[in-house]
């Protein structure tokens, strides 16, 4: 099953300032199958080099910061697999995790993209239930059993390759956040099912891929504010725009934010990018390229 597996399935992970983490999941890929580290101009690209080595992965380093989803095209192309799962940097693969996902795909052949069950570090499920690009009669309680759901998560995200080239795999004008709602929301307008597998199991210890500091907070504010705006904008949202600007201004209200530095920096830059976004989206494609840059 070894040998199989490794043919069917790849994994892609992409990196940024993320060596505390990535060793965890490399550990629990026990070479089971090809694994390729994209790297973004990460100031400790050297010790993730070093990990990666360390488990016979492959790494790509980029020069610039170019975003998740360029970064994971980026990844894709580099992979031969029929299957491929997008993976955050600090996630871990429980037994059989793999094997469940693709034992899914292969038995569901409509199915083009699956999670597996996400859980994080105290065992508590942390499953997709809705997206700001869905109506509320369109979310979902997590199911028990094989099931097709509306959206994915991109924490683990496993796709078939031949669905995800069709359409145009990630947008690569969404730096970061949200990717993985415009992407199901793609998928299953080409006739594709989204399928959630939960005999399929991997832990999530959601928000440490990167350092936890004021800075990295807001450029993650920031890139989350302008991918809401974008995402609520390029799929026709009604009111999408105006709701991500009260939701930004309204947490900038939340007493709690004064104690917190790092939230606080994180919803400043959440504010600044809704409002650049609003700005830039309107503009002639001559701002494409800003809407795409990263402070």
């Amino acid at each position: 099953m070894r040998d199989s597996l490794a043919e069917k399935i790849s994994i892609v992970t992409v990196t940024h300032e993320s060596s505390g983490v990535v060793e965890t999941l490399l550990a629990s890929v026990r070479s089971l199958c090809p694994v390729i580290i994209v790297d973004n101009a990460s100031n400790d690209v050297e010790k993730t080099e070093e990990i990666v080595h360390h488990y016979s992965a492959s790494l790509i380093k980029n020069s610039v910061n170019s975003g998740f989803g360029f970064a994971s095209n980026l990844g894709l192309a580099n992979t031969k697999s029929e299957f491929i799962l997008f993976a955050n940097p600090d996630i871990e693969l429980l037994d059989g995790a793999l094997e469940g996902l693709v034992a899914g795909l292969e038995k569901y052949p409509d199915c083009v993209a699956a999670n597996p069950r996400i859980v994080d570090t105290g065992g508590r499920a942390r499953f997709k239930r809705r997206s700001v690009l869905l109506g509320a009669d369109e979310w979902t309680r997590e199911p028990i059993d094989d099931c097709r759901v509306m959206v994915l998560s991109g924490a683990a995200l496993c796709v078939r390759r031949s669905a995800f080239l069709k359409v145009g795999g990630f947008d690569n004008n969404i730096f970061l956040f949200h990717e993985d709602d415009d992407l199901s929301i793609r998928l299953r307008r080409a006739g594709g099912a989204l399928m959630y597998f939960p005999s399929s199991s991997i832990v999530h210890s959601e928000g440490m891929g990167s350092k936890r500091t004021p800075s990295i907070a807001w450029r993650k504010g920031w890139s989350m504010g302008r991918s809401r705006t974008y995402t609520s904008r390029k799929h026709g949202i009604p009111y999408g725009v105006a709701r991500g600007v009260a939701s930004a201004a309204g947490h900038m209200f939340n007493p709690e934010m004064l104690w917190s530095p790092v939230r606080w920096a994180k919803q400043v830059g959440f504010l600044s990018g809704t409002l650049f976004e609003m700005v830039a989206g309107k503009q002639p494609d001559t701002l494409g390229k800003l809407r795409r840059s990263q402070p």
